[in-house]
């Protein structure tokens, strides 16, 4: 017999801040196959059409849908309803801007992450578009799409600690960014040149090694591998610069 099952959905318009934050439940039958993501759609079109929440591609491929599942950083696209108990609660990822009720605007949050990382290739080498195009190592290749899988769909930044206390935090996928462009060989910055935009505590050494961005990936990106990846490079080109700075003043 198809489950009763009944949804605790968070629901606050910020442009009416006079109509206080609650939950409110929703009811519908499940059905064989059921995602959050139909349940959802489901709810809007046949029930409630002011509930508002995020998705695009309904794949795991685009990071839209993230949100918090009975308290866990999921999607709900990726969520099944079988796997969910007869009363589940859904709120908004913390960290970022809420929109209205589960949509956040996780768009301005990585933006800013990508500014302050400097998520780009720093050459001198003048591009030059009839070239032949650069060749690289398969193995190299590998460790930079490892990190490139990243979605960002924000469940790594909701499920994090620090993140949730220091606005400044980049995270776990700010870190994970980072690391992509250590691994490049066509960025030329040095270790030292990372430090300075990483070497701090809003940085890699902010996090606290609860590691619930490595158990929250929903695409299985080892986050814990690449904070120890940066941290252990960043450990070093600190020490390097602490041992320079006393001949310096010399």
């Amino acid at each position: 017999m198809a489950r009763e099952l009944t949804f605790r959905i968070f629901r606050f318009n910020p442009d009416q801040p006079d109509v206080k934050p609650r939950l409110q439940d929703y009811r519908l039958t499940e059905e064989p196959g059921m995602t959050l993501f139909v349940v959802l759609n489901k709810l809007r079109e046949e029930q409630d059409p002011s509930l508002r929440f995020d998705f695009v591609c309904r794949a795991a491929i685009c990071g839209s849908c993230g949100m918090l599942v009975n308290g866990r950083p999921t999607l709900a696209c990726k969520t099944l309803t079988k796997d969910l108990p007869a009363v589940t609660t859904l709120m908004p990822l913390p960290v970022f801007k809420l929109l209205g009720d589960l949509s956040v605007d996780t768009g301005v949050w990585f933006r800013e992450m990508s500014l302050r990382t400097e998520a780009w290739i720093h050459t001198d080498q003048v591009f030059d578009p009839n070239a032949e195009e650069e060749r690289m190592d398969n193995a190299v290749a590998l460790q930079i799409y490892e990190a490139e899988r990243c979605i960002e769909c924000g469940c790594c930044i909701g499920g994090c600690a620090t993140a949730n206390i220091k606005p400044e935090f980049i995270g776990a996928a700010g870190v994970n960014r980072v690391a992509r462009f250590m691994l490049d060989p066509r960025d030329k910055r040095s270790d030292a040149e990372y430090f300075e935009v990483v070497g701090t505590e809003e940085g890699v050494f902010g996090c606290v090694g609860l590691m619930a961005c490595d158990d929250n990936c929903p695409v299985g990106i080892p986050l814990r591998d690449q904070l120890a990846y940066v941290r252990r490079k960043m450990a070093a080109a600190g020490w390097k610069l602490r041992r320079r700075a006393p001949a310096a003043r010399a």
